[in-house]
């Protein structure tokens, strides 16, 4: 453990930091589950619902840092992806 004060300080900031993230992630990684769960069911429209709540998460966790930008255009690019193969 730290012993100088402003490490001490650094150290209970990381912990809560840690706590707030790891929630904002648990629902990224939700929301990214449904999309497929509403893919893998067949159901287009639910898919494409589950698709547009999931983006504006993505962008938050993009804007809060959780994430890099190219994984969320990555993620949503993959999701849009079998959204539309399930059109064929």
């Amino acid at each position: 453990m730290a012993n100088i004060t402003s490490a001490k300080k650094r150290a209970r900031q990381a912990e809560k930091h840690r706590l707030l993230r790891s929630g904002q992630r648990s629902a990224l990684r939700t929301s990214i589950k449904k999309v497929i769960a509403a893919v893998k069911s067949g159901d287009r429209t639910m898919a494409q619902e589950a698709y547009s709540a999931a983006v504006p998460t993505i962008d938050t966790a993009v804007n809060k840092g959780l994430i890099h930008r190219n994984k969320a255009a990555r993620n949503k690019s993959r999701l849009n992806a079998r959204i539309r193969t399930m059109q064929a």
